[in-house]
């Protein structure tokens, strides 16, 4: 493996001897991660080697998927360099990659829920999609004219697999929901997902909001006291609910994690809807929901950084109708959506505001903000 950033080494391993280490995630270990999946779902006994150059145009650990894009081209490759009679359509699809390469990239440690590789394979052009999973479906949403979205790169970086960050925010969910599945007399060891969970109580969103408030606390659970719920020792604890990076975590925030995630799903749902619907104030509406949304990352999730807020700020300040954090947080990019006739202005103010001033002023150019379009997945180009 080559890269075109010659910050990046050069790797060379042999097709039977895939090594992935979690503790010093490189940047080939992602490629390695969509190889050895494909490999292993479709049971290849001889799979082939590949010369590769890999080159790309999203910043690195900013929040915009670097590691997931790279974890689904590995997967494409990989599944079109092997490809047989016995690879369709039906047995490997654009959903399947999806589905398969979200569970590859966990072999470097990171407990994702699959959002970035279905976008990587079924995103449309001209089009936003929402994603929904058990089973992956992915539904058409038309955004509203006279509106862009940019990027804007907090250059904080982040990357999700070297620490616990990411993973103990699953682990929480994890928690809330088997502990409020407990109080309800489920079986909350098959409950590991607060969407899950919805399903099996049968409550919508807004239910599920209140049902978090009447049942979690909102002061942090310690890891004893969690135990002591659910009536498991620490090592049992251990192995139903918590990931190899969040052994030695001693205490949860598990009332508002829960509670973002389902008012996070009502914002979608309710984006979703404004959309559809097309109100006058359209564009006013989508924004406040974006603005919502990162209040409650920042307070209830706590997956940003002061940097990502104040670029936040800056940003609606600077003519934005939304903004909010993308990705994984804690670093990285926002996302602002901008009226198309004030993006000139929009790009002037945050530059000054933000980029003039160390350490984001020796950010790369193209790296710190840009305009953005929905263009169609990924896709195999054959050269003749």
């Amino acid at each position: 493996m080559h890269n075109t950033d010659e910050s990046y080494s050069n790797y060379t391993c042999s097709t039977t001897d895939i090594n992935i280490d979690k503790s010093n995630p490189q940047w080939y270990h992602y490629f390695l991660c969509g190889y050895k999946g494909i490999v292993e779902h479709l049971s290849i006994p001889e799979p082939h080697g590949m010369n590769l150059l890999i080159d790309g145009t999203v910043p690195k650990s900013a929040g915009l998927s670097s590691s997931s894009a790279l974890v689904c081209c590995a997967g494409l490759a990989t599944m079109y360099i092997n490809r047989s009679p016995d690879i369709t359509e039906s047995n490997m699809g654009k959903k399947r990659l999806a589905e398969v390469c979200t569970q590859c990239e966990r072999y470097i440690g990171t407990e994702g829920g699959g959002m970035d590789q279905s976008i990587s394979f079924l995103a449309e052009y001209g089009t936003a999609n929402l994603i929904e999973f058990n089973p992956l479906k992915a539904s058409t949403v038309w955004l509203p004219d006279g509106v862009v979205f940019v990027i804007s790169n907090s250059c904080v970086e982040f990357n999700k697999a070297s620490t616990s960050n990411f993973n103990v925010r699953v682990v929480e969910g994890r928690l809330a929901s088997q502990i409020i599945a407990k109080n309800k007399g489920l079986e909350w060891r098959e409950l590991k997902k607060l969407g899950d969970l919805q399903k099996a109580l049968e409550l919508t969103l807004e239910e599920m909001v209140q049902l978090v408030h009447e049942l979690l606390h909102s002061e942090p659970y310690t890891k004893e006291e969690v135990c002591g719920i659910l009536r498991v020792t620490a090592e049992e604890l251990s192995k139903t609910s918590l990931s190899h990076n969040t052994l030695t975590v001693q205490s949860f925030k598990l009332h508002d994690r829960a509670t973002h995630v389902y008012s996070e799903a009502k914002r979608v749902l309710d984006f979703k809807k404004i959309c559809e619907e097309k109100p006058a104030n359209t564009a006013e509406q989508l924004g406040m929901l974006m603005n919502a949304s990162h209040t409650s990352c920042r307070d209830m999730y706590e997956c940003s950084c002061p940097e990502l807020d104040r670029l936040v700020d800056i940003c609606v300040q600077s003519g934005a109708l939304g903004s909010r954090l993308t990705g994984a947080g804690w670093g990285g990019c926002a996302v602002s959506m901008v009226p198309v006739n004030q993006v000139e202005d929009f790009l002037t103010k945050v530059y000054d505001a933000y980029y003039s001033v160390p350490p984001s002023s020796v950010a790369k150019p193209t790296d710190k903000m840009f305009t953005t379009r929905s263009v169609g997945g990924a896709t195999i180009y054959v050269l003749p």
